[in-house]
């Protein structure tokens, strides 16, 4: 291993690291639990089910930690052990060309990825979900979604990998462009085409039987200028017992789709309330700045990468002699991990202040906090969310406010 390569071990370990010192951070302060709560969390929240929410938290902490290490042990092995060459070689032995050796190489290696994660996909839906009462689907259904998942991503990465190295080939000064306009266009397409083919793949998706409800929902999204084709609920309850609601569609057309469960538990007020909320992330164009941000990060990272792979640097930099294309992308995907773990606190803080602007956004349009309060706070009981996590924690892992902050922020709008 060259030195180069044992420095960029040694920063990935210490990023793994830091990330079970936040985990560490995170349970000293739930067992601590010090914090008062909101009012409204009080009179909803007794000792049973704060030990319970504790518990789901240690839970899939702990899960997490063991994921992680199963997963960055193969990982390592696979990348500084010196097997994704192998891996390559073995590739090339078949004497395909470009465009099916590289199809050939990164479904392989998906596939290989999802089928060693397949026994913690199982122990947290089928053992921890489920010991919280929160997994309700079948090892029948489970199984069906898996293959039909596997199939749709197998065709999509093959797709998507096969006009890439088609760009790559048609024009070697200028793929980087071509590529991230192929790849927008792909994305744009898949917006509109995911409602009508894809998710209906996985859900039933039935008009909204309560007239009431549904009017209450086309006069909020009216008053904020969006109008509604169609206002579905989906049967989340067939797989689980979580909560959600959300519109798509491009322009100002939109579908709305709300979970069965989020029907069971929240008032018709409250449903407003929540769709209010993803209402102003659409005004306050939340989307269409992630999108632009993501779009120029696209741009610029695959120009950094053109210039890389043109003096096959990211190779060079693993000492990977003779190494193809293939595994120059595979390191410029850890390269750019590690390049972008510095950004993740600065990209939380901005979805943070996305929410609390949503959020205000909610009480501008309906002139009222308390259904959005009480749906937060039968939310984050049915969820059983983490009332008091570490703030360093929140910085790096939240893309929303805690509950308790986020009902705080509520409550001081009243007084605006």
């Amino acid at each position: 291993m060259g030195s180069v390569s044992s420095v960029l071990l040694i920063v990935y370990i210490l990023m793994v690291v830091f990330g079970y010192y936040l985990e560490y951070l995170n349970l000293t302060r739930l067992r601590e639990r010090r914090l008062p709560l909101p009012e409204e969390l009080e009179s909803e929240t007794d000792a049973d089910l704060l030990f319970k929410a504790g518990a789901y938290t240690v839970e899939n902490a702990k899960f997490g930690i063991v994921s992680s290490l199963y997963n960055n042990a193969i990982f390592l092995v696979f990348l500084f052990g010196g097997l994704l060459f192998s891996y390559d070689r073995w590739i090339a032995s078949f004497g395909f060309g470009l465009i099916p050796s590289g199809i050939l190489f990164f479904v392989l290696l998906s596939m290989a990825g999802s089928v060693l994660n397949l026994p913690l996909r199982l122990y947290r839906t089928f053992v921890i979900e489920k010991r919280y009462g929160f997994n309700t689907t079948t090892p029948l259904i489970w199984t069906t979604d898996l293959l039909k998942g596997a199939a749709l991503s197998t065709v999509l990465m093959a797709a998507g990998a096969g006009a890439g190295l088609w760009i790559y080939g048609r024009s070697p000064g200028l793929w980087w462009v071509w590529l991230w306009c192929f790849y927008l266009g792909l994305s744009v397409f898949l917006m509109y085409l995911s409602p009508y083919l894809i998710e209906p793949l996985f859900n039933k998706f039935d008009p909204l039987e309560d007239t009431a409800l549904e009017e209450s929902i086309r006069g909020v999204m009216g008053k904020a200028g969006i109008k509604v084709s169609r206002v579905f609920k989906m049967d989340a309850s067939r797989r689980t017992a979580h909560t959600n609601a959300y519109f798509t569609g491009v322009g100002r057309v939109k579908r709305i789709v709300l979970y069965d469960t989020l029907l069971e538990k929240l008032s018709g007020k409250e449903i407003v309330a929540v769709l209010s909320h993803e209402i102003g992330h659409w005004k306050r164009r939340h989307l269409l700045k992630g999108i632009l941000f993501t779009e120029a990060a696209a741009l610029a990272a695959l120009y950094l990468a053109y210039l890389l792979l043109k003096r096959d640097i990211p190779n060079g930099l693993f000492g990977i002699s003779g190494g193809s294309l293939f595994t120059g992308v595979f390191i410029l995907g850890f390269l750019g991990t590690l390049a972008g773990f510095p950004f993740g606190p600065l990209f939380s803080w901005i979805s943070r202040r996305h929410e609390r602007e949503a959020d205000r956004y909610s009480y501008e349009l309906t002139g009222e906090t308390g259904p959005m309060i009480s749906s937060l706070v039968k939310l984050s009981r049915d969820n059983l969310s983490n009332l008091h996590p570490h703030p360093l924690y929140v910085a790096f892992r939240y893309s929303h406010p805690p509950v308790a902050e986020r009902i705080g922020y509520l409550k001081s709008l009243i007084g605006c």
